[in-house]
C-alpha cells in the first residue's frame, strides 16, 4: 500500500527524523493510523475509509485514491500527536544544575520541542478549518451558506410585510 511508504517518508520530514534513528517505520505506521482515524472523526471526506488501528490499515488508501487533503491532515496529526509525546518526554528531563563554573541546562531543549509541537498543532487546526470552510458538511454545502428568499426571516426587515415596517407602509419615505 502506497500510504505506508508515501505517508511515512512525509511524517518522517515534518517531524525531522529524516535519518530514521528515533521512530522505526512500524511505529511511525501506527500512529499515522491514529492520526487518520482522529481525522476521519473531524471532518467528513468524499471517500469512507474504514480505519483499524489494530491491523494497521486504511482502507481505501488515500494516496491511490489522491485524497490530498485526507492525507495532508493525517499527516500533520500523527506529526502533532509525536510531537506532543516528545513535549512529555522532554518537559521530564529538562533541568538546569550549576556546579560553581559549571552548568548544564537542557530546558532549551524541552522549549524548542514545545514550540514546534505548538506550530504543527495550530497548523493541522487552521488546514481543518479551512478544509471545512471550503468541502463544507460532506454533503456539497459549504459552511455558512445561507439561503435568502421571500420567506427566510433573514429578509423581513427587507421586505417590510413581515412587521408593518417596509416601503408599502410609508417607513423608507
Amino acid at each position: 500500500m502506497p500510504w505506508k511508504m508515501d505517508m511515512v517518508l512525509m511524517l518522517r520530514s515534518i517531524i525531522g527524523d529524516l535519518d530514521s534513528t528515533k521512530y522505526t517505520d512500524e511505529r511511525l505506521k501506527q500512529v499515522l493510523v491514529v492520526g487518520a482515524y482522529n481525522v476521519q472523526n473531524d471532518a467528513e471526506f468524499p471517500n469512507t475509509y474504514t480505519v483499524n488501528v489494530g491491523q494497521v490499515s486504511i482502507s481505501p488508501d488515500p494516496v491511490d485514491t489522491s485524497d490530498t487533503d485526507f492525507t495532508v491532515l493525517t499527516i500533520y496529526k500523527s506529526a502533532c500527536i509525536l510531537l506532543g509525546s516528545e513535549v512529555k518526554t522532554e518537559s521530564a528531563n529538562a533541568i538546569s544544575i550549576k556546579d560553581g563554573p559549571s552548568a548544564i541546562d537542557l530546558r532549551g531543549v524541552s522549549a524548542s520541542i514545545a514550540a514546534l509541537y505548538k506550530t504543527i498543532c495550530d497548523k493541522y487546526d487552521e488546514m481543518l478549518t479551512l478544509y471545512r470552510y471550503e468541502k463544507g458538511s460532506g454533503d456539497g454545502t459549504p459552511v455558512g451558506g445561507a439561503i435568502l428568499g421571500p420567506y427566510s426571516p433573514a429578509s423581513w426587515g427587507v421586505r417590510g410585510d413581515r412587521y408593518g415596517y417596509g416601503p408599502r407602509d410609508g417607513y423608507f419615505q
